[in-house]
């Protein structure tokens, strides 16, 4: 458990080291979608695609949970299975807030306190099916779904929309999900 959450937050640690994929390219700043309403955002969400992490390395069936806290922040629980889908059960818990109450696109994640990680909302689904969550210097990348699955029409027109944006789409990785079951 603390492997992993080191791991996790390895990235978040490092984010002032290098150049990153914004900078490298000269690219616009992020444009993350107009507003989020927190409600709907709460739950499970299936990581279907994302940038390699060290700290994802030989996860599959990647889930997150969000909850709302009393105190107006969000509880996080990341779980996924280390090798296999049967493989074992890894979590981590963490807290994410929100920086910008104007949209609610805008959080920021900590699995270890006192470090805090960008957490962009960039596009989101018109009945939150789906959300796509970026950093600002765009060197990670999520595609959420509240299913395990995504449809290829979606994926595709998501694909599209991050080229729009800059994003290196193919560094993206597939996470494999359990299927759905009827």
């Amino acid at each position: 458990m603390n492997r992993f959450l080191a791991l996790l937050l390895a990235p978040f640690a490092l984010t002032g080291c290098g150049a990153s994929t914004t900078a490298r390219l000269k690219l616009p700043e992020l444009r993350t979608v107009a507003h989020v309403d927190l409600g709907r955002y709460l739950g499970t969400w299936y990581d279907v695609a994302s940038f390699p992490q060290s700290f994802q390395r030989g996860c599959t069936g990647t889930t997150a949970v969000y909850t709302l806290r009393d105190d107006g922040d969000i509880d996080v629980l990341n779980r996924c299975r280390k090798g296999s889908l049967d493989g074992e059960l890894d979590t981590a818990k963490g807290r994410a807030r929100v920086v910008d109450t104007a949209t609610n696109a805008k959080l920021e994640v900590s699995f270890f306190r006192p470090f805090w990680g960008d957490y962009w909302i960039i596009d989101l689904g018109a009945n939150y099916e789906y959300a796509v969550v970026g950093h600002p210097g765009r060197d990670y990348l999520w595609i959420l779904s509240r299913t395990p699955t995504i449809d290829p029409t979606v994926y595709a027109g998501i694909l599209e929309r991050l080229q729009d944006q800059g994003y290196e789409v193919a560094r993206l990785n597939r996470t494999p999900q359990q299927r759905e079951t009827p």
